[in-house]
């Protein structure tokens, strides 16, 4: 079966070139060639593209020397014991390798390599929707290999493991974590056997390094939809293994006919809701750890019901701990730990009661974390009225209308009188002294009243206007006998 991959890529002009030259090389080398994984997947999809995986049935290392130079692209990267190479090469990622397969040790998760033919290496690809061909030499472009049946599981929109789902996990722990990333990504269901070999394989996730469970962790984050990947953790038994803060947000107590929210799914519903208002990472994990003080500070008091105070504080030092598990920046920790602490603030700045030094305050406690910070805010809003959500929204409307407000005000008071002191005191033939500044003040006064513009040319015209007006004021306002 052959298929029109150029046509699949549609306006991609440098990667389809790419592949050409690629494929001629493969040719003039006498080596099968063959894009595989995701590129396939993706070009089938209608998603863009930008990492080309190739496949030589041959040694990949050479190849990708002969590639490079064809190219002029940069010195290749080698990987000799998987017989793999990076090429970086203009906007695109070039990765070649040699056909192989794997096999791993119970205790380990290193692979022993061997060097085979296609199938066998699209056999120990983690889902049959990544285990997909396309030959790319002159005379084969096109040609389709799909041992697997990964272009009916795109179709059904499924997830499934090309070999036995519970060998696939025990021998690579990650792929339970990359199954429900791309569940997530895509929207796609994983399959029943899939999904139960999760289930009884999920304890090995705990050979995996933090470092490469954190990176699927935020791929999860990325995507429309995070809830999901959450959901499919939790359920799988994954969850308490990487993130048992999260998995114990789960529940809901009820006592004396008070009942509380289930924090876990509010908490997923925030950050569903985060996702649709920024790409920023750090608000995203702002937002699945807002609440995650609220179980240890968790309380019931009677005729008033469940309560969770302090949970901001408690939680913004929980985070210091989880952030460093999770391998994350120190920077990023300290801005997630910020908006964690702050959380709670902004709507109590919504009154009309609340004065200006309180504005004042959080918006230097919060520095320039302030946007999302009432980003998270926004995003914290879960009830199911329409009529409190709007209440809600306009809440916020107001508290970013003061802070514009406060912001206005210290920016003008910051400013300083348009007329120097040096021109005030050859103007009115007055020595250095706090006269000169009580002009000043005056001057700076009738600008923020408006009576004239924060110009020079303006400031000086009235003041030649009001000459002996300012002079008498500034006057009797150092004596004492009036304000200015």
């Amino acid at each position: 079966m052959k298929i029109d991959i150029d046509h699949l890529l549609k306006d991609q002009k440098e990667l389809i070139d790419c592949l050409h030259l690629i494929g001629e090389e493969g040719r003039r080398a006498d080596l099968e060639t063959y894009i595989v994984g995701g590129i396939v997947r993706d070009a089938f999809m209608g998603r863009p593209v930008t990492d080309l995986d190739i496949v030589v049935t041959g040694n990949g290392l050479d190849f990708a020397d002969r590639v490079a130079r064809a190219l002029h692209a940069r010195p290749v990267v080698k990987f000799h014991p998987f017989g793999t190479a990076m090429i970086p090469y203009k906007h695109i990622q070039i990765e070649i390798a040699t056909a192989r397969k794997e096999t791993y040790r119970s205790d380990s998760r290193k692979p022993d390599v061997v060097f085979t033919d296609l199938t066998e290496d699209l056999r120990r690809r983690d889902f049959t929707i990544n285990a997909m061909a396309v030959d790319i030499r002159p005379d084969h472009y096109g040609e389709f290999k799909d041992p697997f049946n990964g272009i009916r599981d795109l179709k059904v929109e499924v997830i499934r493991t090309p070999l036995d789902p519970e060998e696939t996990f025990f021998d690579d722990p990650l792929r339970m974590l990359r199954a429900i990333r791309f569940a997530t990504r895509f929207q796609y269901r994983i399959s029943d056997d899939t999904f139960n070999a999760i289930k009884k394989t999920a304890e090995r996730i705990q050979m995996i390094s933090m470092e490469r469970i954190r990176d699927e962790l935020l791929k999860i984050l990325m995507a429309l939809q995070p809830s999901m990947g959450f959901i499919l953790m939790e359920n799988a038994g994954l969850l308490p293994l990487i993130l048992p803060e999260i998995s114990g947000m789960k529940g809901v107590e009820e006592k004396n006919g008070y009942g509380h929210k289930d924090v876990f799914y509010h908490t997923l519903k925030v950050v569903d809701n985060v996702c649709k208002m920024t790409d920023s990472m750090t608000v995203r994990l702002a937002a699945l750890f807002h609440d995650v003080g609220k179980p240890p500070t968790k309380r019931f008091l009677p005729n008033q019901g469940w309560t969770f105070h302090g949970h901001e504080d408690v939680g913004a030092r929980m985070f210091e701990t989880i952030g460093r598990h999770l391998k994350l920046p120190i920077r990023q920790i300290k801005e997630i730990r910020k908006l964690i602490r702050l959380h709670l603030r902004p709507i109590a700045i919504a009154g009309d009661e609340v004065t200006d030094s309180a504005v004042r305050r959080l918006r230097v406690e919060a520095g320039d974390s302030i946007h999302d910070l009432l980003t998270l805010c926004r995003a914290d809003i879960t009830s199911k009225n329409p009529e409190k959500i709007r209440e809600y929204q306009n809440n916020f409307d107001e508290v970013e209308k003061r802070i514009q407000v406060v912001e206005e005000k210290d920016r003008l008071r910051a400013f300083q009188s348009p007329v120097r002191g040096q021109e005030l005191m050859e103007f009115y033939l007055i020595p250095p002294g706090p006269l000169v500044g009580k002009i000043k003040s005056l001057i700076e006064n009738a600008i923020l009243d408006g009576e004239i513009p924060n110009e020079y040319e303006a400031a000086k015209a009235w003041l030649v206007d009001h000459k002996d007006t300012v002079l008498e004021k500034a006057q009797k306002a150092l004596s004492g006998k009036s304000n200015p």
